[in-house]
């Protein structure tokens, strides 16, 4: 029986779309459901593209009932993947899913991460600090932000006259690149 992964996003969903497509045709594992807390995010949009269902959820669902686990086990999932994501997750999800659960970080944690940082406040922040390189982390996901084991990071060098885009450029080329085979090498391992 394939794995399967959910996806929760808040927005685009540049990388859930990249997810989807490694998985689209891959023999022992799927995208099973695309979750978000945002009616209107374009990742709803992007799993219609992939035909993979989709369910929107507000922060009473998410935090005082257990509709998002019960809807995951229903489903059999194997693995949450965060993906633009910026919400705390609840104890039922983090107890239901103990190191089943990860996400990707725009900077080399535990540099620029915590509440508040996400995106381009990230690169800025980077940026401000005169920092020669930055990069990815993909981590499991616990009770606080950006604080989980880290699984994986990957690096680019900050070259002088960088702006804000290039270095948002060069990160999201790592995640791409990288966030897919991460979640691949640890369905392997369950």
């Amino acid at each position: 029986m394939k794995k399967r992964i959910a996806i929760i996003a808040s927005g685009s969903g540049s990388n859930a779309q990249k997810i989807m497509e490694h998985f689209k045709y891959h023999d022992q594992a799927e995208v099973a459901l695309i979750l978000s807390n945002n009616s209107d995010a374009y990742v709803l949009q992007r799993a219609d593209n992939f035909e993979v269902p989709t369910h929107v959820f507000d922060r009473h669902t998410f935090y005082q009932t257990d509709e998002i686990t019960d809807l995951l086990t229903r489903l059999q999932i194997d693995l949450v993947v965060l993906a633009g994501f910026l919400w705390l997750v609840p104890k039922n999800l983090l107890d239901k899913y103990p190191n089943k659960i990860i996400n990707i970080h725009p900077a080399l944690l535990p540099a620029y991460g915590g509440k508040g940082m996400y995106g381009d406040r990230v690169h800025q922040a980077v940026l401000d600090a005169g920092e020669q390189e930055s990069g990815i982390t993909i981590h499991f996901v616990n009770e606080h932000f950006d604080e989980g084991e880290i699984i994986y990071q990957a690096r680019f060098r900050i070259e002088p006259g960088d702006s804000l885009e290039v270095i948002r450029f060069k990160g999201q080329q790592l995640e791409h690149q990288h966030y897919p085979k991460v979640i691949e090498g640890l369905l392997k391992k369950m």
